[in-house]
């Protein structure tokens, strides 16, 4: 059993969090998945009630979250209107956003293509290029 939840509990310990029970749930639903996994603090909330069947608070979560964040375990992702996801996919990529369902969808980078970008102001590089295609509903 301590052997199931070891690399949990390093990612904790190594992001400067003790490894509590919620704590421990928290990181196995974040990166004990084959897929990667897009979030925002309130539907992780949601899922862990669910999935556990206990309570969460919010500061929890973000707390944990945002030592993940800043440890590089999960990139930060911002929308409009104060929406934040979080993926547990940190290299860079594309997404589709879906309005309608409030949800991120990765896009491959094989099929976006960049053929031209603006010279950058001076004193500045280009860090990286991350393309966010928003869907809505045909109807």
């Amino acid at each position: 059993m301590i052997n199931e939840y070891k690399p949990y509990i390093d990612r904790l310990k190594s992001s400067g969090l003790r490894a509590t029970k919620q704590r421990l749930a928290i990181c196995k639903m974040l990166f004990g998945r084959s897929e990667t996994f897009h979030f925002s603090i309130e539907n992780l909330k949601k899922i862990f009630e669910k999935n556990t069947k206990n309570r969460i608070s919010l500061a929890t979560l973000y707390n944990t979250v945002n030592a993940f964040r800043k440890n590089g375990y999960l990139k930060e992702i911002y929308l409009k209107g104060n929406k934040t996801f979080y993926d547990t996919n940190t290299k860079n990529h594309h997404h589709f956003y879906d309005e309608d369902m409030s949800q991120l969808i990765d896009i491959e980078d094989k099929n976006i293509s960049i053929n031209y970008l603006p010279k950058t102001p001076s004193g500045k590089k280009i860090k990286s290029v991350e393309v966010l295609v928003k869907i809505e509903d045909n109807n």
